[in-house]
């Protein structure tokens, strides 16, 4: 399996004006899912050939873009992060009905998220 970037999420401190800046400078639509009334998501181009994204109401105030890398399985590769020195930030948490996904800090203190597609998560 190739470990590539399959989602991104933007924190705004402004959610209605970082949609108009995303849509106005490269077009990107969002939508907000069934559901979620406090998180929409972006599409950057055509299904199956971009990368879509999130965007939501930033949390803490240093809180930066988070890009998600497909894996096989997060537990296996939260286990792989603590050994090679990482630290795990957010454990393994499911987004239901469509997989798992656990935050994570790199030795370098950059975040990013481990994804694994998971139709029946709950």
């Amino acid at each position: 399996m190739t470990h590539t970037i399959v989602h991104f999420e933007i924190p705004a401190d402004d959610v209605e004006r970082a949609r108009a800046f995303y849509k106005d400078l490269f077009g990107w639509q969002t939508e907000a899912p069934p559901g979620f009334s406090d998180y929409w998501l972006i599409e950057t181009g055509p299904e199956g050939q971009a990368v879509g994204g999130g965007l939501f109401k930033r949390q803490m105030p240093d809180q930066g873009i988070v890009n998600y890398i497909s894996v096989e399985s997060v537990a296996e590769y939260a286990s792989r992060i603590e050994q090679l020195g990482g630290k795990i930030i957010m454990p393994r948490s499911p987004v239901p009905g469509m997989g798992w996904f656990a935050v994570f800090q790199d030795t370098e203190k950059n975040v990013l998220a481990l994804w694994e597609s998971d139709p029946a998560a709950s």
